[in-house]
């Protein structure tokens, strides 16, 4: 505690202050105005050496929905690495096959974009018939789908609490989920491409 008051104050006065408490420490009083003394010299210090340069307001939407098309993109990319006839291609029998995995994620932004942004009722699609082709169109459509869906959401909207499985949520954890979502699946995809000796896409994180 010393060597920071020590670090915090350099004047003359305060230094002669801190000899002068030092020796009365002995009571508990002088212990107490101490401890008052230090926060209120280290305080504000302390406070300016943490302020961050995050603007006071930012545009949640806008940077999930930045985020939100790169990730598009990017799965897209993965879909197409994978040739038709490796879409049934699954690791261990108890895994999702590519196609699976593929369609999975699809059918996950469908229901949580119908569910949490917009007045319609969730109906799941039976999608499994698909062609590759057929199912990357699906797989963008539902991305520009859930963007409309979350474009169209009021940041006050965004805070309001929700029924999930898991517990009450907000939306914004909804948005949360959503990208987690795709990015969990999205790696097993990647997994599977390497297993298959195929070369992944280049990575995109932002």
């Amino acid at each position: 505690m010393f060597a920071i008051f020590r670090h915090a104050e350099s004047s003359f006065k305060v230094r002669k202050l801190f000899m002068y408490l030092r020796q009365k420490m002995y009571s508990d009083q002088m212990k107490a105005y101490f401890s008052i003394l230090l926060i209120l010299l280290v305080g504000p210090m302390t406070v300016a050496q943490t302020k961050t340069n995050i603007p006071e307001t930012l545009d949640i939407k806008a940077i999930w929905l930045e985020k939100w098309a790169n990730s598009k993109l990017y799965l897209l990319e993965i879909a197409e690495t994978m040739p038709e006839d490796g879409y049934d291609f699954k690791p261990s029998p108890r895994q999702m096959s590519f196609q699976e995995q593929l369609l999975h994620i699809q059918q996950n932004m469908h229901w949580l974009g119908t569910t949490y942004f917009s007045e319609e009722t969730y109906t799941k699609v039976d999608a499994t018939t698909l062609s590759k082709q057929q199912l990357l169109e699906a797989l963008s459509e539902r991305f520009d789908l859930v963007a409309k869906q979350v474009q169209a959401t009021s940041n006050e909207k965004l805070s309001e609490t929700v029924d999930f499985f898991a517990g009450p949520k907000n939306r914004l954890q909804m948005l949360q989920l959503l990208q987690d979502h795709v990015t969990h699946h999205r790696g097993q995809l990647i997994v599977y491409l390497n297993l298959k000796d195929l070369s992944p896409p280049r990575y995109v994180g932002w």
